[in-house]
C-alpha cells in the first residue's frame, strides 16, 4: 500500500551539502542512531521525520556518528544531532548551520559548555509526558471530568474497540475526510499539513517499521482512531489522535482504550507539543502531565 517516494534518484545526497531526502531504506540506520540518543523527542521518531519530511523540506547527512536534520520550512535550521552526541569531541566546523531548533535541553546545556553555544527556551515545542497508568485508570478529581465524559460515551455507544492495521486504514482515511470536512481543515494551513503527514503515514502503514494504532468503531463504523510508536523502551509517543465530533466523549475514550490494550508494557505516554497554540495547550494540560520534554532554540555565535 503506498509508493517509496525515495527513489534511488531522490536518495543521492546533495553535493553542495552533503543532505539527502529521508528515505525509507535507511530507517533501520537512523533508528539505531536514535536508541543512542541521550535525549529523545517526539519531533525525532522516524514517524515523524519521514512523515513530516515533504512539509518541512526535511533532509538529513549521516557523519561524524550521527545523524544530521535540516529543515528547509519555514526557514532553513538545523534540528538537533540525532546519535550519541554525548560522546562526541565537539568543534564548531561539524555544525551545518550556525542555528538549531527543538534542541532537547540536555543537548542545549551541552553545546553551551561544548561551544560556547547561546540556548533559549522553546516552550511552544516541549513535549507532554503523561503517566500511562494514570491515563487507563482516570482515578481521582484530577480527571473526574474526562472520566465522566468516558463513563458517557460508553453508555451512549455501542462500541468496540481494535487494533489499527493495514487492512482497515481506508476506514480511517474516510474518517480522517469527515473530521476535515467538520473542521473546514482548507481554511487552517496547520491542519492541512497535518492532514498531508496523516495521509502519507496512513498510505504507508505496511511499510513503516515499529507503527501501533488503535480503533474505535460504534455499529461497525469507525469514529476515532490513533496512531503512535515506540520513543524508548519506556515511553510511547501520539502521532496523530482523531474522533468523529457527532460522538461526545469519542476523544476520551480511544485514548483509555488504546492505552489500556496497546499501551502496557510503557510506563509513559508522549502527546507531543502545543505550538503554541493556547486551546491546544489547555487540552493537554487538562490531562495532567507529569513531566515535559524541555527543548531550546540554539545559536553559534558567529566566528565560534
Amino acid at each position: 500500500m503506498g509508493t517509496d517516494c525515495c527513489t534511488k534518484a531522490a536518495c543521492r545526497p546533495d553535493t553542495e551539502r552533503g543532505f539527502s531526502h529521508i528515505c525509507l531504506n535507511r530507517s533501520e540506520e537512523y533508528a539505531a542512531l536514535l536508541a543512542a540518543t541521550p535525549a529523545r523527542s517526539s519531533d525525532y521518531s522516524f514517524i515523524n521525520v519521514w512523515g513530516w519530511a515533504e512539509i518541512y523540506g526535511l533532509s538529513w547527512m549521516f557523519r561524524d556518528g550521527l545523524c544530521w536534520i535540516r529543515q528547509e520550512r519555514p526557514e532553513p535550521a538545523l534540528w538537533a544531532p540525532v546519535g550519541p552526541w554525548d560522546r562526541v569531541a565537539w568543534r564548531p566546523a561539524m555544525l551545518p548551520e550556525k542555528r538549531l531548533v527543538r534542541v532537547p535541553e540536555p543537548l542545549a546545556r551541552h553545546l553551551e559548555s561544548a561551544l560556547g553555544a547561546r540556548a533559549a527556551e522553546s516552550r511552544e515545542h516541549w513535549d507532554y509526558l503523561y503517566s500511562v497508568p494514570e491515563l487507563t485508570a482516570l482515578a481521582g478529581n484530577r480527571f473526574h471530568k474526562k472520566k465522566n465524559l468516558l463513563n458517557q460515551f460508553r453508555k451512549l455507544y455501542d462500541w468496540t474497540y481494535a487494533p489499527l492495521t493495514a487492512d482497515c486504514v481506508e476506514q480511517a482515511l474516510e474518517l480522517q475526510d469527515a473530521w476535515c470536512l467538520w473542521r473546514d481543515c482548507e481554511s487552517d494551513c496547520t491542519l492541512v499539513q497535518e492532514n498531508e503527514a496523516i495521509f502519507r503515514v496512513l498510505t504507508n502503514w505496511d511499510r513503516l517499521p515499529g507503527l501501533l494504532g488503535g480503533a474505535i468503531r460504534v455499529q461497525g463504523r469507525m469514529v476515532a482512531y490513533t496512531v503512535a510508536d515506540a520513543l524508548d523502551p519506556d515511553t510511547l509517543v501520539i502521532h496523530f489522535e482523531k474522533g468523529h465530533p457527532e460522538y461526545k466523549g469519542v476523544y476520551q475514550a480511544i485514548n483509555q482504550a488504546f492505552l489500556e490494550h496497546e499501551a502496557r508494557l510503557f510506563s509513559r505516554v508522549n502527546r507531543e507539543q502545543d505550538l503554541g497554540d493556547e486551546g491546544l495547550r489547555k487540552a493537554k494540560l487538562s490531562y495532567n502531565p507529569v513531566d515535559f520534554v524541555r527543548k531550546c532554540e540554539v545559536r553559534l555565535e558567529e566566528g565560534g
